[in-house]
């Protein structure tokens, strides 16, 4: 069914969305993402063009914003520089691809140039993690979609290849973001908004845990936000984020603001009856690390279900808040 959907002349955006919403095959997640984010057309013909223009425009920026000496930049330029270089060691610890130097210097151009373009949000912590996937999507695609994480295959990975990706990674990062773009100004309002929405959404669908972490004096800021920040990137492996972004990417404009908020949710629920035990010690304990280490794309699935079932029930509409918890 991908094929023939990936393969057409025009592709069906819709039929697109609505076959990826349970999960792309991963020698077909990089085509998908990036028609998915928009930075290709539907019109298959056009995807050779349009990349040789969007890859050259990237070079573009790259050379009047990277590749200049350093005593050409403002104070605050230097001070972005400076707080990308420091996060980008510090991105993705537990994925040996990310600690590739290539990888790392292809990441920290990246970032960098989309600071200088976006004055109005620059570049704040998080956003270093909204490129992992792209990245591993995208080198996957130049080996069949074999799994690139533990980094070995960098040896094969060509100079040209690699700024291909960072160009690639730029884009849908770039357009990512313009979905969710007040998460990331002054204060980052969206994610003060979907942390409150979160709050508000288990305190309807399972009072108990609701009342229980109010209780032990634990705030939903203190761990929400960072899974509002990071998209979850720093509760799962990256295997089962790319997994979660197939739903997020088929959801539209919405998949990384509503939809997100509804999987946190499943999320936090799901561990509802091992929570209502804790005291504040504990329960911040476990709130900074999760056991996920063993998940996969079945317990990824099942949270996406469940998470479905929420925006079904809630989507819209405040009057269906008040349900019990199942």
């Amino acid at each position: 069914q991908f094929e023939s959907i990936i393969n057409s002349p025009i592709i069906s955006l819709r039929d697109l969305r609505k076959l990826c919403w349970n999960g792309i095959p991963t020698h077909h997640r990089p085509l998908s993402w990036k028609i998915l984010l928009g930075y290709l057309p539907a019109n298959t013909s056009r995807h050779k063009n349009t990349l040789e223009r969007k890859r050259s425009e990237y070079r573009d920026a790259r050379k009047q914003h990277y590749d200049i000496p350093d005593d050409s930049r403002t104070n605050s330029e230097q001070e972005t520089l400076r707080q990308v270089l420091v996060d980008v060691p510090r991105t993705a610890p537990e994925t040996p691809l990310f600690h590739n130097d290539r990888v790392r210097r292809c990441l920290s151009r990246l970032l960098y140039i989309w600071a200088m373009r976006h004055p109005a949000s620059s570049y704040v912590q998080g956003i270093n993690d909204l490129a992992t996937p792209l990245i591993a999507v995208f080198l996957s695609g130049y080996f069949n979609g074999e799994d690139c994480l533990n980094g070995e295959i960098m040896v094969d990975v060509t100079d040209e290849m690699l700024e291909e990706i960072e160009a690639d990674t730029y884009w849908c990062l770039t357009s990512l973001l313009a979905g969710i773009q007040d998460h990331y100004t002054s204060d980052q309002p969206g994610m003060q908004r979907m942390v409150m929405r979160l709050e508000e959404l288990v305190n309807r669908i399972d009072a108990d845990l609701s009342a229980h972490l109010r209780e032990t004096g634990i705030e939903f800021m203190q761990f929400a936000f960072k899974w509002m920040n990071c998209l979850l990137l720093r509760e799962f492996k990256l295997t089962c984020v790319m997994r979660l972004w197939d739903t997020y990417l088929s959801e539209g404009d919405g998949g990384f603001e509503d939809f997100h908020v509804y999987v946190c949710a499943s999320f936090l629920v799901h561990f509802s009856n091992e929570l209502q035990q804790m005291g504040f010690d504990e329960l911040f304990q476990f709130m900074q690390n999760m056991p996920t280490d063993d998940w996969g794309d079945r317990e990824i699935e099942i949270l996406l279900s469940s998470a479905y079932v929420l925006s079904t029930l809630f989507g819209g509409s405040d009057a269906h808040l008040n349900v019990v918890r199942t």
